[in-house]
């Protein structure tokens, strides 16, 4: 199909294509549909899977679902107790959630760029962008989303005038507040747009590797795609373990009450 497009529109107009999300608005209100469905699809799955491993689960001899489950489950929450110093029942199934749900939609990265398109286009969908975290829209959502939790609990934690005094007269004391201010604003806006913003690169160039290497002849592909894809196994995990880590981090900060 790679060289089908190609042919007829360039090399620019397939990876414009493939870059394109499926939209439906302009401007502000604009949904891009594509990363709704499988965001939506991917959380479905999560959800069905761990539940899945709930009912099944055995004080026995447990099956392979359990197996993983809890070796999942382990996994973040040694990671919790490692970063974490504080008491909140929500952070291990926040740092769950958010380290499964990122690696899934980093997981559609591995799809051949072409499949996923085709079928849309056979259903007469012009534009599918498969991979979530290459959308600006669903990683800032989820970065937005810790950076108003790790509000909160600052708040929550210290008090509204507790989390003044720390914007205030942090780091340098009250006599430089101009100063402690812009550089509290600086680093707390700098959180949620870390975390976006790395994750959306990584996610995008890895994406844009696959659909040139997809422009490529058929007989190269496999010996370039190949090692490619197994390299990309652990970029799109250690960006999902990553946005996890900083997450539980973040949150342990914001409940550090001094």
């Amino acid at each position: 199909m790679a060289t089908e497009v190609h042919a007829a529109e360039g090399a620019t107009g397939y990876i414009i294509h493939h870059l394109t999300p499926l939209t439906v608005g302009e401007g502000f209100w604009a949904l891009n549909l594509d990363t709704l469905f499988f965001s939506a699809v991917l959380g479905g799955l999560f959800v069905w899977f761990f539940k899945m491993a709930a009912d099944k689960a055995t004080a026995g001899v447990p099956g392979l679902v359990q197996n993983f489950a809890e070796m999942l489950i382990e996994f973040v929450d040694n990671q919790v107790k490692d970063s974490f110093h504080g008491k909140n029942e929500l952070i291990a199934p926040l740092a769950l959630t958010i380290f499964c749900w990122v690696f899934l939609w980093n997981f559609m990265d591995l799809f051949p760029v072409d499949i996923l398109p085709l079928v849309g286009s056979l259903m007469g969908i012009e534009y599918l962008r498969v991979v979530p975290s290459t959308d600006l829209n669903a990683t800032f959502a989820m970065s937005i989303s810790v950076f108003c939790l790790i509000i909160f609990y600052s708040i929550k934690i210290k008090g509204p005038w507790g989390f003044a005094k720390e914007l205030m007269f942090q780091p340098f004391g009250p006599w430089l507040l101009p100063f402690n201010l812009l550089l509290k604003l600086v680093e707390e806006i700098a959180k949620p747009i870390s975390l976006a913003l790395r994750l959306f690169g990584n996610l995008y160039a890895g994406e844009l590797i696959f659909i040139l290497i997809a422009l490529l002849p058929w007989y190269i592909q496999p010996v370039l795609s190949f090692p490619w894809a197994i390299f990309h196994i652990l970029i799109i995990t250690l960006q999902a373990f990553i946005f996890m880590v900083l997450t539980i981090v973040y949150l342990g900060m914001a409940h550090e009450d001094h």
